[in-house]
């Protein structure tokens, strides 16, 4: 399941590792790593990621496919603990909105052991998708590895 939702965030990627539910992968020219893993129940292409060093800052940061369409208007809670963040984004993705919340977000994944984001779909309902963080951690820090220098 790790390696489909590679497949679908970048073509091509080449494996750096695999650490429990997570794994970390390397993509395209110039490099970009990334680690990343399916929901515990798999379904509609989700999976959330933690890109290693994204944008002009070169920060981790978070980009979560939802397993469904979401009501624009809905927000989006991703929960980690007893930490809550709110996200941003589409129809069918989510991030986190500035960097400050990124480091907070990869900061409570590595204490964490389950994450989930939740919303509304286009009829009203709610529904989450929830994601095991073991080897989350090490999977960050190897993709981090993997696109240093």
């Amino acid at each position: 399941m790790i390696l489909v939702a590679a497949l679908l965030l970048a073509g091509e990627p080449t494996a750096i590792g695999v650490y429990d539910a997570w794994g970390a992968f390397r993509a395209g020219s110039p490099p970009r790593c990334y680690a990343i893993t399916s929901p515990v129940r798999a379904g509609n292409g989700a999976f959330a990621s933690i890109a290693a060093r994204f944008g002009t800052s070169r920060r981790p940061a978070l980009y979560v496919r939802l397993s469904r369409p979401r009501d624009a208007a809905a927000p989006v809670t991703l929960a980690i603990g007893e930490r809550r963040f709110v996200l941003t984004g589409n129809d069918r993705a989510v991030w986190s909105p500035d960097a400050a919340t990124d480091r907070a977000i990869v900061a409570a994944m590595r204490g964490a052991r389950s994450m989930s984001v939740s919303t509304l779909n286009r009829a009203g309902r709610p529904f989450a998708d929830s994601y095991a963080l073991g080897g989350a951690a090490t999977a960050i820090d190897a993709a981090t590895l993997g696109c240093a220098g």
